[in-house]
């Protein structure tokens, strides 16, 4: 395997910190199982799993060049994420209130096909992830060894596993536990109002960050 296996190591032992660090992607999953429970929470993180993937090619391709010579790239991409996450976070506070005059026992607040699609698109228009993400994995590349796109692929891999494990399983656990809270009609209205004010947050943090 063309990779330096004590580069491999802390590759693992750092990503796994990071992982485990609650992050807006983290968030972001949270929210969606509370809103739409596990089967919700898993393919948000099957979402934000295939954005990181793409994520890792544009490291390997060296997009970073992009932001450097046009800064305006990364400050449009980012102002787009805002707003998406904030549209996200709005569209579950007017569904809460519409949550008042239906029967405790109505279905799920996001469809499965919902979560992956919103995790997905806000990820991929986070520039800070391509940007983290090409800045962090190359420091684990070894040129010298050869193969740098294989490099790439197997740290990659490694990253999403990790990923999908920690952020998978946040999202089976608050779908469980929304669940049960959606069967119960003012607890389920204000799960829609948090997960809003979450998403809006987040929108709100990315649009002010530099």
């Amino acid at each position: 395997m063309p990779i330096d296996h004590q580069l491999l190591v802390v590759f693992t032992l750092t990503t796994i910190v990071a992982m485990i660090t609650p992050g807006p992607d983290m968030l972001f999953v949270l929210g969606c199982g509370m809103r739409g429970g596990p089967r919700a929470g898993l393919l948000a993180t099957a979402g934000v799993a295939t954005s990181e993937a793409v994520h890792v090619a544009v490291a390997a391709a060296g997009l970073a060049a992009l932001f450097a010579a046009v800064p305006v790239a990364f400050t449009v991409v980012r102002i787009v994420g805002a707003a998406y996450l904030i549209y996200l976070g709005v569209q579950a506070i007017r569904q809460s209130r519409k949550n008042q005059d239906e029967s405790p026992l109505i279905g799920v607040g996001m469809s499965g096909r919902r979560a992956f699609l919103n995790g997905l698109v806000t990820n991929l228009l986070n520039p800070k992830m391509v940007t983290f993400t090409i800045a962090f994995l190359p420091q684990f590349i070894n040129p010298q060894l050869g193969q740098v796109w294989l490099q790439f692929a197997i740290l990659g891999a490694i990253m999403i596993a990790l990923e999908f494990l920690v952020d998978g399983t946040v999202g089976v656990m608050a779908g469980r536990i929304g669940a049960w809270l959606r069967r119960r009609q003012a607890v389920r209205r204000r799960l829609d109002l948090a997960t809003g004010g979450v998403f809006i947050g987040l929108g709100v943090k990315l649009a002010a960050e530099r």
